[in-house]
């Protein structure tokens, strides 16, 4: 029998009161900064520096349950220091910011500096440094060796903190760079992707799967609204609607994060707009997605066609009313009435009612079947490999993600990957 997974974490286990211990990224297994010792240059009295290297996985960054390092209300340069009784040789690091929408913010900007004997200099060949909140931010860097390392942070909007640090001496998303599935899966692995050849004769020329999305944008992906229904949507249901988009196509994403190369530790969704019949339909004011009315394809509301991919594949979009980051990559096609869904390189259509009647759901499985197709992940309706049986890919067989379905988008990436440079 598989076992169904949502997130293949490494060495996960539970402490006293429900905190998940973070023990390193996905595909990780060598969290170096655990068996440091923290020091920092100001912490606020309530607050404490050993939270930063504590093993604590946050749930976001305003966690209010477990222990934080924050530098309230001083602001400017501050860092927190990580100290080893030996050298490490070092090739990345995480960092999971806190951020309380108040006093402590998120930094304008941070590196990573080294120590070499007699002053702290800024590691080389870092691959950026972001500042996203509710995860951890990851940069990889030239490897060096050193007793400390320093992460120096510029505030921004307010006072700094850090939640959890993390060290290692291995590059984020280069430690398992082999194919090593179950060796149960093996065999049907070969027989899906042996199918798949023979069914998609294009299958290597086609360049718009979610995978060449993911890379165009440099690892994130935009989305537009198709909303083919006239019960109103307040502003409330538009966020849970967004939210519940980006949780769905995470799981899929996260199958990926440290497996075989793959660059990206997150892969960040964003909502830019809503197509809609009627404005009236939609009972907010604000400005935070474009709103496309009364534009009609396929019977339905559509977003701009200069804006989206599907209509623009080489990724230009000279005539998109908002520029090219308005852009969306895939439309999330919500229908009244509608039983089932269809899925493929222009998004994703389920049922609206569907969708909002699971929009708190964990798991909102015929969403997440056809994200999976948008990946080129192929319908199971005549036949089904050796060995396995329910999963997610073979509709009505599984509701969440199965061990079989992660391998089998991982296979994709093995075979696609030379076309990115990996």
């Amino acid at each position: 029998m598989l076992r169904r997974i949502v997130v293949p974490l490494a060495a996960i286990a539970m402490l006293a009161g429900g905190a998940t211990v973070a023990e390193a990224a996905p595909g990780q297994s060598d969290n170096l900064a655990r068996t440091a010792t923290a020091t920092a240059s100001y912490t606020s009295s309530w607050e404490s520096v050993a939270a930063v290297n504590d093993g604590i996985d946050p749930a976001t960054s305003n966690d209010t349950v477990n222990r934080r390092w924050g530098t309230w209300p001083n602001t400017g340069e501050q860092w927190v220091l990580l100290t080893w009784s030996a050298a490490q040789t070092l090739k990345a690091a995480d960092v999971y910011f806190f951020d309380d929408n108040g006093g402590v913010r998120t930094p304008g900007s941070w590196r990573l500096q080294s120590w070499n004997g007699s002053s702290y200099v800024d590691v080389a060949g870092a691959t950026g440094y972001p500042t996203a909140a509710n995860q951890y931010n990851a940069v990889n860097f030239t490897a060096v060796s050193t007793t400390r390392l320093r992460l120096v942070l510029q505030s921004g909007a307010a006072s700094v903190g850090v939640l959890e640090l993390r060290a290692y001496a291995t590059a984020i998303g280069q430690s398992s760079g082999n194919w090593n599935p179950p060796a149960g899966l093996v065999t049907p692995l070969n027989q899906v992707w042996q199918h798949v050849e023979q069914t998609y004769p294009n299958l290597y020329g086609f360049r718009n799967y979610g995978w060449d999305q993911v890379f165009a944008n440099r690892g994130s992906i935009n989305y537009c609204v198709r909303w083919d229904s006239s019960a109103p949507v307040s502003a409330a249901l538009r966020d849970q609607i967004h939210a519940s988009l980006a949780r769905q196509f995470k799981k899929w994403m996260d199958v990926m994060a440290g497996h075989n190369g793959w660059p990206y530790q997150n892969v960040p969704l964003k909502v830019v707009g809503w197509a809609v019949r009627d404005r009236a339909t939609l009972q907010w004011s604000d400005n935070s997605v474009d709103v496309y009315v009364n534009n009609i394809r396929e019977n339905a509301p559509q977003c701009s066609e200069p804006c989206g991919r599907f209509f623009n594949v080489s990724g230009n979009y000279p005539n998109c009313p908002g520029g090219a980051s308005h852009h969306y990559d895939m439309s999330l096609w919500l229908t009244a009435g509608m039983n089932g869904g269809a899925g493929g390189d222009w998004g994703q259509r389920v049922g609206s009612e569907y969708f909002v009647g699971a929009v708190n759901n964990d798991n909102i499985h015929i969403l997440l079947h056809e994200i999976g197709h948008s990946f080129g992940l192929d319908d199971f309706y005549d036949w089904t490999p050796t060995g396995v049986g329910g999963f997610l890919m073979k509709a009505g067989s599984a509701t969440s993600i199965t061990e079989f379905d992660a391998w089998m988008l991982r296979d994709w990436w093995r075979h696609l990957k030379s076309r990115y440079g990996y």
